[in-house]
């Protein structure tokens, strides 16, 4: 598929809707995106004509479907670039695979006066577990600052990333301001040290092509649900050797070899970190988004949204009385916009524009560090994926003229 914008607009039944009488125009995709016709159809099949359990059902409808839940986690480990099938890890959603990393390997190697480093712009996903983990092991946080556009401050990392680091953990793109970070400076630091990279893929890998092994992840996390999947669907990639040493976090059915009444012993990779029934039928839709960004091409999509990017920041910043957040270096950003009306809440603001049709997401976004770094308390954001259009960005300036003039007594002030 070459990128036909009308054509994949047609794929997404969602996008012909309504919402509150107007036409949809959905710009909350960094949230959660919206699915193709084809994943819908294939979760659609799967309970219709192919639902059982898999892994352990000798008749044929389990062996079908376990056919093609592997299958996935085969499609996964190529797309992402991974050696072998063996060493994804399907978890419910990116936070359950950073707490998997946390509680299984960081419980054995992070010690009392161990370091973790981490980010002034991460999500609360890759920030909770870490506090959790050192307040339980006694170890010690700390956090590579940001410079006033939102890029990583890198001057001094050789003093934050020290001998007594075991762990660095960050995004590869900020969910707040698309801001892309220059992962390689940082790896190759960790490398100097002896620490592992852990990478919060949640929004990078919706966007950007990335390869593990190239690009020498110890760990990577994302969800299916940011990339055309479905809800549910987590995916944990690390290092064979690493994933050889964790223990499992969550006991159960299907991750064991033999039980006894006093003891167990457990199965090989990648059974022993997936205790229970999975989200089979999100698994096997996660399958069809796999393929459908393919078909389409991850290079395209970034070319997309580099082009919405560029249009809609040229836009906002013509539009007047905006505060904006991130880069203007486009090579590192990703196609989400945070920005604000001051002397506005961004609740208010979400608002107006759901009137319109328009839906935004307005708050926090689960990342409280970098509001009090900026000193707010929360944004609006507009994010943009594949299936978004000018037309859209043209719809959102619409409505912000609209919250312009209902707010502008305020804004005035």
């Amino acid at each position: 598929m070459s990128f036909d914008l009308e054509k994949i607009r047609g794929d997404f039944p969602i996008l012909s809707t309504e919402m509150n009488g107007k036409p949809l125009v959905f710009l909350d995709s960094a949230a959660s995106s919206q699915k193709p016709k084809s994943v819908i159809d294939t979760i659609r099949k799967y309970y219709e004509a192919e639902n059982a359990n898999i892994h352990r059902g000798v008749y044929s409808l389990s062996q079908k479907a376990t056919e093609k839940y592997e299958m996935t986690r085969i499609k996964t480990s190529r797309f992402i670039g991974a050696a072998c099938a063996k060493v994804v890890i399907f978890t419910r959603n990116t936070t359950e695979s950073i707490n998997l990393v946390a509680q299984s390997w960081g419980r054995t190697n992070i010690h009392e006066g161990d370091e973790i480093v981490l980010t002034e712009l991460e999500h609360h996903s890759n920030l909770v577990p870490w506090q959790m983990l050192a307040q339980e092991k006694q170890a010690v946080l700390k956090f590579i600052p940001l410079n006033q556009d939102s890029t990583l401050d890198l001057s001094n990392l050789d003093e934050i990333i020290t001998e007594r680091v075991k762990l660095v953990a960050l995004a590869q793109m900020s969910n707040v301001t698309g801001t892309i970070h220059d992962l390689s400076a940082i790896i190759r630091r960790a490398r100097e040290v002896g620490a592992k990279v852990l990478i919060d893929g949640a929004q990078g890998i919706c966007h950007l092509p990335t390869n593990v092994q190239r690009e020498d992840f110890d760990f990577y996390a994302f969800s299916a649900h940011k990339m055309l999947g479905p809800t549910g669907v987590g995916i944990l990639y690390a290092k064979e050797e690493i994933l050889d040493t964790m223990p499992p976090w969550m006991g159960g059915g299907d991750m064991i070899s033999k039980v006894w009444k006093e003891k167990s012993t457990y199965a090989d990779l990648p059974a022993r970190l997936e205790a229970g029934t999975p989200n089979i039928s999100g698994v096997i839709g996660f399958g069809a988004a796999l393929e459908y960004l393919e078909s389409v091409g991850m290079q395209e999509i970034r070319n997309h949204e580099l082009e919405l990017l560029q249009y809609a920041l040229d836009r906002l910043e013509d539009f007047g009385g905006l505060e904006l957040y991130g880069t203007n270096d486009l090579s590192k950003r990703g196609g989400v916009i945070s920005f604000n009306f001051p002397g506005v809440h961004p609740h208010d603001v979400g608002s107006i524009l759901d009137e319109e049709g328009i839906a935004i997401r307005v708050g926090h976004h689960c990342a409280q560090p970098f509001m009090d770094f900026k000193g707010i308390a929360g944004t609006c954001r507009a994010s943009f994926y594949l299936y978004n259009t000018k037309e859209d960005v043209d719809s959102l300036l619409v409505g912000l003229k609209k919250v312009k003039e209902i707010f502008g007594r305020v804004l005035k002030r």
